[in-house]
């Protein structure tokens, strides 16, 4: 009975919003990519502009409710202008590490981002991870080990042209996006969504023309803007307006953790549209590390369900213990106003009486004084 009360006050509302939430923002992670490999077929490499474009997005639409609401910035501006530069840097480096090795070591490598985050959190936000949410992490990162596995079972894996600078570049953006998001945890819970969104897209947007005025000027001069290219650019846009605009709430409801193990899925779903949309076989290893990174997510979901179980238990006894304090709080000050009010008077008493001996001192001087001016 016990258990089945732990399993239906695991299902509340916050886990269950965390984990859907979670996925829908790993399948706008995998429009992305795809978007961008339609781009790459036709020949159009330019991951900075593509940013470019979500970032005035960002912008425009919540820097035109801050307008609105008039209000002063609840953190200060550099903050987001480093954030600003973190952010579009670490997009920058994972995409152009595509170029020099292989999707499996992106892939792999990409989960540097999870222990980055953890240990982050730890130092900076204070946040503690109990025995099942680290076991939900292994879960998560081992299934997606799985992933790689399967890739070199299937013969997919292709080496690159230059695999250990494309490590090194996936490894250098995997710790500026945990410090991206780290950061964004940060600012949502002690500042404003949207002001985080609308100076994000700012300064990002700020960041990248500069980007893009001298490392892609020449590419984007070469591209033919036919439909077939402007379609990939703008649903690559509208998919990471709409991430960014939904990794805020996660990031406040869940923390950069679950984040971070919710994209994981974001390779498998890829897997899933190449089997029913174009047709493609795939190994059965993606289908057991699918259903383990769903394990992980749940399993980490239930130690942070618990953690706020234990919270509100404290907050509870806290609680109960400050209304106990109160009922019995007016008796003892009331025994000790009258011990108090008794010294005080007892202390009056006696001040009162060595008033009155210094006065009939006084008057007795006085007096020999007065005497002694008439003699």
């Amino acid at each position: 009975m016990a258990n089945m009360m732990r399993f239906k006050d695991f299902w509340v509302k916050k886990t269950l919003v965390g984990l859907g939430l979670g996925q829908f923002l790993s399948l706008l992670i995998t429009s992305t990519g795809f978007s961008s490999s339609e781009l790459a077929k036709k020949g159009i490499n330019v991951p900075t502009s593509q940013s470019f474009l979500n970032y005035v997005l960002l912008a425009i639409v919540y820097g035109g409710i801050m307008l609105y609401r008039r209000k002063p910035l609840k953190a200060k501006w550099y903050y987001y202008v480093l954030l600003g530069i973190v952010d579009v840097e670490a997009n920058f480096l994972v995409v152009k590490a595509y170029q020099y090795t292989s999707i499996t070591s992106v892939m792999l490598l990409d989960c540097w981002s999870i222990p980055c985050v953890m240990l982050l959190t730890w130092i900076f936000l204070k946040t503690k991870y109990r025995f099942a949410k680290i076991t939900g992490v292994v879960v998560c990162v081992a299934g997606l080990v799985m992933v790689v596995f399967s890739d070199v079972h299937a013969g997919d894996r292709a080496g690159g042209s230059k695999p250990s600078v494309g490590d090194a570049l996936v490894i250098a953006g995997a710790t500026l996006y945990a410090v991206s998001n780290v950061s964004e945890e940060f600012l949502v819970k002690n500042a404003d969504r949207v002001e985080l969104m609308s100076m994000l897209g700012l300064f990002g947007a700020f960041v990248s023309a500069i980007q893009m005025s001298i490392l892609e000027r020449h590419e984007l001069k070469s591209i033919h803007w036919s439909s077939g290219a402007v379609l990939p650019f703008v649903g690559f846009s509208v998919a990471m307006f709409l991430f960014y605009s939904f990794v805020p709430v996660l990031l406040k409801a869940n923390g950069s953790t679950m984040l971070n193990l919710s994209l994981l899925t974001s390779d498998m779903w890829a897997v899933l549209i190449r089997i029913f949309a174009y047709h493609e076989k795939v190994d059965w290893m993606y289908f057991v590390a699918f259903a383990g990174v769903c394990v992980g997510l749940v399993i980490y979901s239930g130690g942070e369900e618990e953690d706020q179980r234990r919270a509100d238990v404290a907050d509870e006894d806290a609680v109960q213990s400050k209304h106990f304090d109160e009922e019995a709080g007016p008796v003892g000050r009331g025994t000790g106003a009258g011990t108090s009010k008794s010294g005080d008077s007892s202390r009056h008493e006696t001040v009162t009486g060595s008033s009155t001996e210094r006065e009939v001192a006084d008057n007795k001087s006085i007096g020999k004084y007065v005497k002694g001016r008439k003699s």
